[in-house]
């Protein structure tokens, strides 16, 4: 008897020794994963611009009339919130459909990953269908300040055409994360990490061939220019081409796209069309070219893939209750989890963001030595698409996911700053 009370008290005590070993194990796992997403994030983070920098605080009305501040603060400001309302009514659309989207499975026989891809794009769709109005507003906000030409029919076409595009990356997306769940279970988030970093990276690779009315730049001094500012910024035989947008849009801008055989700097016609000069066309082509020469797309696909650790591991988490990613039931809630993840670190997303296009700044005046130009083109951006040089704290942290042009013409000052102070003896 005694015998068996010891072997019983063995057992029990081997019983409670396992939990506390599998959570030693798993908080072991997780401290593990924290360091090494740390690791990889002091490995992204650092930017060439001077960590002894520091900018001035400048007066707006310096570089701007009190009558331009006002009108572009007004402007923004309705553009804002406007957005904002968007965001929110993103949100208690996919509640309710998180709540109620499961029961509409009932009515399909594609099976569970056809379903739940099914239960993807209907979901998009209601979402398109609520946020039509407030795109509306926005071209009508535009139009009536004449920032774009857009007709509303167009607009809708266009909106309608992307749409297909969502339906597209939802269905392949819930293609690979209900796969991986079915064949791993709990852990299918650990593989979807890579493979969802992967489509990155070739979406990246491949994305020059999805923009529209696109052409090689024809002015030969620019491109002789071009082709100088890639030497020095280290990126030779990077293509400047020009996007024809003049049909929609009066704004001005431009973006560097793609990696290795398929980098490209892109400028919209707005710029070689409304009286900027070419040096402050050479000023934007050279803040492209850091781009490029930085990486940053590349580093843009890596702080993807560190924040689809935590995305996916909630969402596994959150779906437990409806049988996991394997079961199309699971399918609204994943994408509820997924737009409120992404609206929750939208600010932490636009700080990264900011120190991007800040180090773009700083590699393109290295570049030019030209901070003149650069303030010229700075307050032309502003007065052309209407953009408040200093928006409210509110605006800044939730929706800018560039530097103030204040902060940005600070930069410029603090560059001459830096300059002066190297060269002195």
């Amino acid at each position: 008897m005694k015998t068996w009370v010891g072997v019983t008290a063995t057992l029990g005590d081997q019983a409670r020794a396992r939990p506390r070993r599998s959570l030693l194990a798993l908080a072991a796992t997780v401290l593990i994963g924290v360091g090494m997403w740390l690791a990889a994030s002091r490995w992204l983070l650092p930017t060439s611009v001077p960590s002894s920098l520091r900018l001035a605080h400048l007066d707006p009305t310096h570089f701007f009339s009190r009558a331009f501040l006002a009108r572009s603060a007004s402007y923004e400001r309705f553009l804002d919130i406007d957005a904002l309302l968007a965001e929110l009514t993103l949100l208690a659309v996919l509640c309710v459909y998180a709540l109620r989207g499961h029961r509409l499975m009932r009515e399909s026989a594609a099976g569970p990953i056809g379903t739940g891809m099914l239960l993807g794009m209907l979901a998009f769709a209601i979402v398109w269908i609520a946020e039509l109005p407030f795109g509306l507003a926005a071209v009508w906000w535009e139009r009536r300040h004449d920032v774009s030409h857009q007709g509303y029919v167009a607009w809708i076409g266009e909106s309608f055409s992307a749409l297909g595009g969502k339906f597209v990356f939802v269905s392949f997306a819930l293609l690979i994360a209900m796969g991986l769940a079915r064949l791993l279970g709990r852990w299918w988030w650990a593989a979807a990490v890579p493979a969802f970093a992967g489509l990155a990276l070739l979406s990246a690779f491949l994305s020059i061939y999805l923009i529209s009315s696109v052409h090689p730049l024809s002015n030969r001094t620019l491109v002789a220019e071009a082709q100088a500012l890639a030497r020095i910024e280290e990126v030779p035989g990077t293509k400047v081409e020009v996007q024809e947008v003049s049909r929609f849009t009066t704004a001005p801008n431009a973006e560097s796209v793609g990696f290795g055989p398929t980098r490209r700097v892109i400028l919209w016609d707005t710029l070689l069309h409304d009286g900027f000069s070419r040096a402050e066309v050479r000023a934007v082509i050279a803040h492209e070219l850091g781009h490029v020469s930085r990486e940053h797309i590349l580093k843009g696909v890596g702080w993807l893939a560190l924040f689809l650790v935590p995305t996916t591991a909630l969402i596994a988490l959150a779906t437990r209750r409806r049988g996991g990613m394997a079961r199309p039931e699971a399918v609204p809630v994943a994408l509820l989890v997924l737009v409120a993840l992404t609206l929750v670190l939208a600010p932490l997303r636009n700080v990264l963001s900011r120190r991007v296009e800040a180090e773009a700044d700083w590699v393109a005046l290295n570049a030019t030595h030209d901070p003149a130009a650069a303030r010229g083109l700075l307050r032309r951006l502003a007065t052309t698409s209407l953009s408040d040089p200093n928006p409210p704290d509110w605006s800044y942290v939730l929706e800018a996911d560039h530097p103030t042009i204040v902060q940005r013409l600070a930069m410029t000052e603090a560059w001459e700053s830096e300059r002066g102070r190297r060269s002195s003896p």
